[in-house]
């Protein structure tokens, strides 16, 4: 099993911090589970030190991380990980995943049945993190069953002879979700439930929005380093009233059922330099990265805001 070690917070996340703040990761630096680094990924500083706090005292609780799609809530996780060597057991849930998926389960294995620990199981004993992504999607019922485990008692494998694993000092529960727990009261995700609010209860909840601008145009100037910056801040501009319509203004209820997340922005930067040489380009883009999925009337919407936006840049290639 790995040893822990210290890891200074300002070189390892390339933030500013103290010179001496540290905080606890894993010294092996091979293990499968560990999430692949995103180099350059840049951290926003509150999220950072919310995050960090956690890992270094669970103090009984989950971490529940909430913020509309696209925003950076699991990539947060997985890139502190993946800088802290910690090994990762990450599930995306869904509305007929149950509890006993995440325990263990017995499988046929050469004409013999053989029992197999689940990522709970394994996170557990071995002190990883366990990442419930779309948490909000599962049965509310069958999440309950953490709720001893995450305040550290052990979990009991009734199935597995009575097995008993005590959790590892480092084993941490977080979960990811578009709603806060108490269901989607914009009708935009479909399958969000209203959870158990004693589940609720043991979580720290923190909200992760989508990045600022100098944020998000750093990552696509990284992604795609041969766009000109004119172009990046006109696809932000663009980006920004999106969110804008798709979140709701002024209490108002959203006019837009898609929204662009970073990823989807990066997507149509990419996708623009891919047919750099196709009549209205960006156009083009923006239809295979967004709203191609879009319903007619939206979509015809977005492309008038990029249209307004663009200008000239809009019109087919002379």
């Amino acid at each position: 099993m790995s040893t822990l070690q210290p890891f200074q917070v300002s070189t390892t996340f390339n933030v500013q911090a103290h010179p001496e703040l540290e905080v606890l990761g894993f010294s092996d630096a091979n293990h499968p589970q560990i999430p692949p680094r995103q180099d350059g990924y840049v951290f926003r500083h509150a999220l950072l030190r919310d995050v960090l706090a956690f890992l270094h005292d669970a103090g009984g609780d989950g971490l529940f991380l909430t913020g509309p799609t696209g925003s950076g809530k699991t990539s947060l996780i997985t890139q502190i990980a993946a800088r802290l060597n910690w090994p990762v057991q990450s599930v995306t849930c869904h509305g007929r995943l149950e509890l006993q998926a995440l325990i263990g389960q017995f499988v046929l294995n050469n004409g013999s049945t053989q029992f197999v620990h689940g990522p709970l199981s394994v996170a557990a004993r071995e002190g990883h993190l366990l990442i419930l992504n779309e948490s909000d999607l599962m049965d509310p019922s069958e999440l309950a069953g953490l709720n001893d485990i995450i305040e550290g008692q052990p979990l009991v494998i009734a199935e597995h002879g009575g097995e008993v694993i005590h959790p590892h000092p480092q084993f941490r529960v977080m979960a990811t979700g578009n709603s806060a727990g108490s269901g989607d009261g914009s009708g935009l995700y479909q399958g969000v439930l209203r959870q158990n609010l004693a589940f609720m209860d043991r979580f720290r909840v923190i909200q992760v929005d989508y990045p600022t601008l100098e944020i998000e145009q750093a990552v696509v100037q990284r992604a795609v380093p041969s766009l000109p910056l004119e172009i990046i801040h006109k696809m932000l501009v663009v980006a920004l009233e999106i969110r804008r319509l798709f979140l709701g203004a002024d209490h108002e209820a959203p006019a837009l059922t898609v929204t662009m997340s970073t990823r989807t922005l990066v997507r149509w930067a990419t996708l623009a330099i891919t047919f750099k040489g196709a009549p209205q380009v960006f156009e083009y883009a923006l239809s295979q990265a967004l709203t191609a999925r879009a319903e007619p009337e939206q979509r015809e919407a977005i492309h008038r805001i990029a249209a307004d936006v663009f200008g000239d840049y809009w019109e087919p290639a002379a």
